[in-house]
C-alpha cells in the first residue's frame, strides 16, 4: 500500500509556514518565515504587497519589516500570504488549520 500524506491537498500546494507559529505574525517577535512545497528546491520566489522582492532561491527569510509576504515555488505555485503587523494591539490565533469544535488559545499582545 502507498503513503499518503497528512493532507493530499498540502502536498501539492506551496504552503508558507511562520515561526514563531501565530497568526498574523507582529514585527516585535523575530520572524522566519519558510516556502514549502513539493516543486523544485531553491527556485523560490517571495512577494512583499504582491510585488516580487527580496533574494530568489532561499526557502527561509527573517523578516524586518512589516508587511503581507507571498512565496512561490516553481512546481506548485504561489502560496496564501502571511501578514506582520507593527501594530500596538494584535490578537494572534494558532497558525495551523483549525476545526469547529477545536479548543484555541487566543493570544493579546501589546
Amino acid at each position: 500500500s502507498g503513503w499518503c500524506p497528512l493532507s493530499p491537498a498540502a502536498a501539492q500546494t506551496t504552503q508558507l509556514l511562520v515561526e514563531p507559529p501565530w497568526t498574523p505574525a507582529v514585527l516585535w517577535d523575530p520572524v522566519t518565515l519558510t516556502c514549502q512545497g513539493s516543486g523544485t528546491a531553491g527556485a523560490t520566489t517571495w512577494y512583499k504587497y504582491g510585488q516580487r522582492w527580496g533574494q530568489k532561491g532561499r526557502d527561509h527569510i527573517t523578516v524586518t519589516a512589516s508587511g503581507t509576504y507571498e512565496c512561490d515555488r516553481a512546481g506548485t505555485g504561489r502560496s496564501p500570504s502571511v501578514s506582520v503587523l507593527n501594530d500596538w494591539l494584535v490578537l494572534q490565533v494558532p497558525a495551523r488549520a483549525l476545526l469547529e469544535g477545536d479548543t484555541v488559545t487566543l493570544r493579546c499582545r501589546s
